[in-house]
């Protein structure tokens, strides 16, 4: 049947992991909205802020206990100019796992945790146009230590619920 859980803020019942996403990263709402078609290239997958400032999308995935599917965030990283170049270049590959893992930051705010922004990250590609999958530095932030160990299902329906209705 898959996952669901009954939300203690609405009294629903969910059906499916729950995901979320960011249109795009912090640093371009940082932007001023009358600035940003000039200073900004937003895509699906990518962010040029400036011609300096290199971001990409992919995802945070927390193990739920128990289930299959992760509950999954969609984030952006900022990436140095090389390895920016280097995933454009095997954006449109079948294989491409074999190319990094590439260093990046955080440029996410996640509110359900502590900052989230600038964690440091390692951002490892996937084959057959499957998003980034990236993975945070080994800390005792909150967001990385879920990442390692995975969470509960009723932590997967707080999050939804902190997500959704605070």
């Amino acid at each position: 049947m898959g996952f669901q859980f009954h939300c203690q803020s609405c009294g629903e019942i969910h059906h499916g992991m729950p995901s979320f996403d960011a249109a795009a990263p912090i640093s371009y709402y940082a932007i001023p909205q009358n600035e940003r078609e000039t200073r900004c290239e937003l895509g699906s997958d990518d962010c040029i802020i400036d011609k300096a400032s290199f971001f990409v999308r992919g995802c945070i995935e927390i193990p739920v206990h128990g289930e299959i599917e992760p509950f999954s965030w969609g984030v952006w990283v900022s990436l140095s100019e090389a390895s920016y170049q280097t995933w454009r270049g095997a954006f449109d590959l079948a294989a491409r796992d074999h190319l990094g893992p590439f260093f990046g930051w955080l440029n996410a705010h996640l509110s359900p945790y502590p900052n989230t922004i600038n964690l440091k990250t390692r951002m490892h590609l996937r084959n057959d146009g499957i998003r980034p999958y990236i993975e945070l530095e080994p800390t005792d932030h909150p967001l990385a230590q879920e990442q390692r160990s995975g969470i509960s299902p009723e932590r997967a329906a707080e999050l939804y619920a902190l997500m959704m209705h605070d």
